[in-house]
């Protein structure tokens, strides 16, 4: 998701946003970095958790330092990034009408830069009175780590999921993860993990009574009828597909990820957080 090199956002007479990539940060769709749900993410960058949501800009200046544009104009960025994501070129030029901020920093890392300008640097102080964007630090195990790690598996569903022998789940094999979070969802509490588990469980379920903040379950597309299912809750994160088996990875267990058996409650619990899921438009 990168622009081009003559991509810019007018942000002056004088000066201008030379854009390196861009995101959407709607209630289906928003950097899971910034928080377990879309009014958590919006909080983020001091934003109002807008029904229709925002499309983020992220670029340099003139004289390279980084800048967050937001517009409303939701349809024009995800035109952008799907172009980009196919390999097209793609002039993102938002109408200056359709901005609702510009705040100095990057709330994301960005690993290229604009050519032909210093490298990127937050602005001097004296430009902004808001303190500077920054990533959320992953470089060691926490809230943001974990659910980049769930973001990973659920682009990554096949490869994790050929890892899973199933026969693992029939209980034989004790000491393996995929047994331990099949006794989780049984009820049977063996352990700190096994306990982990179902609370997750748990928690997911009372989402379906009393319908969380609107983002912490999501659904997307996948292969066939099914859909992948992305939910999150204080310490923890659970990615899913209807028609199998769910991971789980909780902020107490750094690094580890937990397969959790269909058994009898899985599938209609999948179900439920389903029907109460947002969806992309």
């Amino acid at each position: 998701m990168a622009g081009t090199d003559d991509d810019a956002v007018a942000a002056g007479d004088d000066d201008a946003l030379y854009v390196l990539t861009a995101v959407l940060l709607t209630p289906a769709n928003f950097p899971s970095v910034l928080g377990d749900d879309y009014p958590e993410a919006c909080a983020a960058l001091g934003l109002a958790p807008l029904a229709d949501g925002y499309g983020i800009v992220l670029g340099q200046d003139g004289d390279g330092a980084r800048w967050t544009v937001v517009v409303d104009d939701v349809s024009l960025v995800a035109v952008a990034i799907a172009s980009w994501d196919c390999g097209m070129e793609y002039d993102l030029s938002p109408d200056e009408d359709s901005m609702v901020a510009a705040l100095p920093g990057w709330p994301l890392a960005v690993a290229v830069a604009a050519p032909g300008v210093p490298a990127p640097h937050d602005p001097d102080p004296e430009v902004s009175d808001l303190p500077p964007l920054s990533p959320p630090d992953t470089t060691v195990w926490g809230p943001a780590q974990r659910r980049l790690g769930a973001d990973e598996i659920a682009l990554q569903w096949s490869t994790w999921r050929a890892q899973i022998d199933d026969s693992a789940f029939t209980g034989q094999n004790g000491a393996s993860a995929a047994a331990a979070a099949d006794a989780a969802e049984s009820g049977r509490d063996e352990g700190g993990v096994r306990s982990g588990i179902r609370r997750v469980l748990a928690e997911a379920r009372a989402y379906v009574e009393s319908p969380p903040p609107l983002g912490r379950v999501r659904s997307s597309f996948a292969p066939g009828d099914a859909r992948t299912l992305r939910a999150d809750g204080p310490g923890w994160s659970m990615v899913a597909r209807t028609d199998d088996i769910a991971f789980v990875l909780l902020d107490d267990e750094p690094g580890e990820v937990l397969p959790v058996g269909r058994g009898e409650e899985l599938p209609g619990l999948l179900e439920s957080l389903d029907k109460i899921a947002v969806r992309p438009n």
